[in-house]
């Protein structure tokens, strides 16, 4: 629940009454979305909670993880429990353009007077789409996500199709196998709002794993919200106020990555070839506001900013060959330059 300080004026001067309940309920909608999932996905607590900030915030998400930390299902849960529509692609080498976004056929008319093209549409068309294993397309088709990820459209014989709304992009992607894989171009990566790395469970959830999933059918989950209810939380947390002081330390961390900038450290322009873009900022500011969303806040505090920080930074910084040899990481550096943040305020 929210703190009763929490509810004052002072602290929310941009939010009427109800939108202060509004914000409570989204509170609990995501409470009761996590215990929906929480019957088919034992732990990753941290990567649902980072696919609803970026399902607020309009933005896609690229999963990362080995085989077997349930992803795929992962994305599907949440999917079901939001009551959205849902398109599976299967990445592969032969994969064209046309098998995600659609293709025009000829046809004769209902009329009977000759023949038409008609569109029809691709897997794309839908709220939520799960691209599996999106490194292992060769990049033209890639890039056809590019468009659709960008302006919720695509183009087709020069003709626009607007997507369904809402609509989300969640790709995942194999970090250990490199053999017939193609790596997203930086063009790709940036259309992505967050990078969620999965981790293998803990031992009790493990434990969990094994006694839960191999007994019976999986549950049915029930629907916690709605297109439409959802796309109000979206207005919803736009409105969320950001002070001035949080503006400042996400453009100031974004500039730090940046080896060319007078305000990057040295030990930066020594471990980083190249730094996170303006887009970088947006979405930091966006996943903070989201945060204090679901966390019931009514205002982006910098403990939201830094929450968001490594997922919406590590694949916008691209480390240098000395970096690599010592094994320092993207994350690794933005965990220091939020330290090091913290330390000056």
């Amino acid at each position: 629940m929210v703190s009763s300080t929490k509810k004052s004026k002072n602290d929310s001067p941009s939010l009427n009454e109800d939108e202060v309940n509004a914000l409570q309920n989204l509170q609990s909608s995501f409470g009761l979305i996590k215990s929906e999932i929480s019957k088919v996905i034992i732990g990753q607590d941290e990567a649902i909670e980072k696919i609803f900030i970026c399902m607020l915030s309009q933005g896609h998400a690229l999963l990362m993880g080995v085989p077997g930390l349930a992803k795929t299902l992962l994305v599907n849960s949440i999917a079901q429990s939001i009551s959205l529509s849902f398109s599976r692609i299967q990445f592969t080498p032969d994969l064209m353009p046309s098998d995600v976004t659609g293709t025009e056929i000829l046809q004769n008319r209902e009329d009977g007077e000759g023949r038409e093209f008609k569109f029809i549409k691709g897997p794309i068309f839908t709220n939520v789409l799960l691209a599996d294993e999106i490194n292992r397309t060769p990049p033209k088709t890639q890039s056809a996500l590019l468009e659709a990820m960008q302006e919720k459209k695509v183009t087709v014989a020069g003709k626009n199709h607007n997507l369904q709304r809402p609509f989300f992009v969640l790709a995942t992607q194999n970090p250990i196998e490199q053999e017939g894989t193609y790596p997203l171009p930086e063009a790709q990566l940036d259309r992505f709002m967050f990078l969620i790395r999965l981790d293998y469970p803990n031992r009790d959830d493990e434990l969990s794993i094994a006694k839960k999933t191999t007994v019976g059918e999986p549950p049915i989950l029930a629907k916690v919200l709605t297109a439409k209810k959802l796309k109000e939380y979206q207005q919803l947390t736009e409105k969320i106020p950001v002070p001035e002081h949080v503006f400042e330390r996400a453009v100031d961390i974004v500039r730090r990555t940046r080896p060319a900038t007078d305000d990057c450290p040295k030990w930066v322009k020594e471990s980083v070839q190249w730094g996170a873009g303006p887009r970088a900022i947006q979405f930091l500011i966006r996943g903070a506001k989201a945060r204090a969303v679901i966390q019931g806040n009514f205002i982006t505090t910098s403990e939201d900013l830094d929450a968001v920080a490594e997922a919406a930074l590590d694949h916008r910084i691209i480390t240098n060959f000395h970096a690599r040899s010592e094994g320092i990481s993207s994350s690794d550096v933005v965990r220091r330059l939020i330290e090091e943040a913290s330390k000056e305020e």
